[in-house]
């Protein structure tokens, strides 16, 4: 079994045309954040400070700036049910990590 069809199995799209509109979005998605990446540091006044404070803080809010564009993208290639789904899946996991961690 070929990897395009792994991951048409895995998730469960209908066609292999729809799993690469579903890899150009996550591409398009992963090169939009990296692109305002600087942007948002300037925004957070934190420019050429390079800590481990910073990056956790990055991360916190870039998270949300993903899944917003994430969903953007997947609406303006037709696959936002795909998108939507995937974006309430990876926020289910995020919470159930944090709440493993206050048990």
């Amino acid at each position: 079994m070929s990897w395009i069809n792994r991951l048409q199995n895995r998730w469960q799209l209908k066609s292999h045309k729809q799993v690469w509109i579903v890899l150009l979005v996550f591409a398009c998605t992963g090169f939009t954040v990296y692109f305002i990446k600087p942007v948002l540091l300037t925004w957070l006044n934190i420019g050429e400070q390079r800590s481990v404070w910073v990056s956790v803080l990055y991360y916190i809010v870039i998270l949300p700036v993903y899944i917003l564009f994430l969903t953007m993208y997947g609406f303006i290639f037709g696959q936002s049910a795909f998108f939507n789904a995937f974006s309430k899946r990876f926020i289910n996991r995020i919470i159930s990590i944090f709440r493993k961690k206050n048990n």
